[in-house]
């Protein structure tokens, strides 16, 4: 095993799928969990849905993880069993006491999938590709297209390296965190400010409690617009549309309550379904379908 999934094995096993509270990982600190915007991030899971056949019989989770969103449960529901391929040992135990039998556990790199062609009419992976060394990403795109069966798709969520559309927004995100560090050197300072609620593994602007103190993440490389066009799209069949434009770090700097957040986050999303290649091409997360057609058989 290559020094890099050493590396994120490790993380993941020891760090990454660590339970801070119930169904909630220490992995969480990467998302938004505050109310305001669960909406927008619940109707981002569930595009995935739409472009992956609704019924076969095995289902590929190409680094399931512990299948740790409600969502993420869907795509494999009219399937008769779920594969769940990750290199975490915990990952794995994880997902088992999620999904049971409907569920196959295997530890597998998704660089070289212990599986015969075509062996699956339904695949996502997801959050997955980055944590590969650079000169595996491209081979593991072809695994999954290889053990993708005829005329069916696959999905892949994955983050760009850069995002047009976020590089206009970047002095508004700088300023936005700038009032909010104001305003938190305020209230630690205010022995009356309202305690964190016990028990949620959350505090009030949807992080994980004691975040700051938590272990840096594993490695990351992630790929460009221009190098899927030329290292993964001139060898198999992709398409590319929106999963979610914003980032984290976007969310928690813009969208509050008092201004408007819920329905920028309407109005963002509304956009998102009108031009999907648009904002998939610049946002932040592109929704990379994989064809398999009938032709390459």
């Amino acid at each position: 095993m290559s020094e890099v999934k050493q590396e994120v094995r490790e993380f993941y096993d020891r760090v990454g799928w660590m339970k801070l509270a119930d169904s909630v990982y220490q992995n969480a600190r990467y998302e938004d969990l505050r109310p305001i915007s669960q909406r927008y991030i619940h109707d981002c899971h569930m595009r995935v849905s739409r472009h992956i056949g609704p019924t076969g019989r095995f289902f590929l989770d190409a680094g399931s993880g512990p299948i740790q969103y409600p969502e993420y449960l869907e795509y494999s529901h009219g399937y008769d069993y779920r594969v769940c391929a990750d290199i975490s040992i915990t990952a794995l135990c994880e997902a088992r006491n999620r999904i049971g039998d409907h569920g196959l556990f295997v530890v597998a790199d998704i660089a070289n999938l212990p599986f015969k062609k075509q062996s699956f009419e339904g695949i996502v992976s997801l959050h997955t590709i980055h944590h590969l060394a650079e000169d595996e990403q491209v081979q593991a795109f072809l695994e999954l297209h290889r053990v993708l069966a005829s005329q069916r798709t696959g999905v892949v969520v994955n983050g760009w390296s850069h995002s047009a559309i976020l590089a206009v927004f970047e002095p508004l995100i700088r300023t936005a965190n700038w009032i909010r560090n104001q305003v938190d050197r305020v209230n630690r300072q205010d022995k009356s400010a309202a305690k964190e609620i016990p028990g949620d593994g959350k505090n009030s602007n949807g992080q994980i409690q004691g975040e700051d103190a938590n272990p840096k993440g594993t490695y990351t490389s992630k790929y460009d617009l221009n190098w899927l066009k030329e290292q993964v799209a001139s060898l198999i069949p992709v398409e590319i549309l929106v999963w979610r434009t914003v980032s984290v770090r976007f969310l928690r700097a813009v969208i509050h309550p008092k201004l408007g957040g819920s329905s920028i986050l309407i109005l963002l999303y509304s956009l998102e379904e009108r031009y999907p290649r648009f904002f998939g091409k610049y946002g932040k997360y592109p929704l990379i379908i994989i064809h398999r057609r009938q032709e390459e058989v």
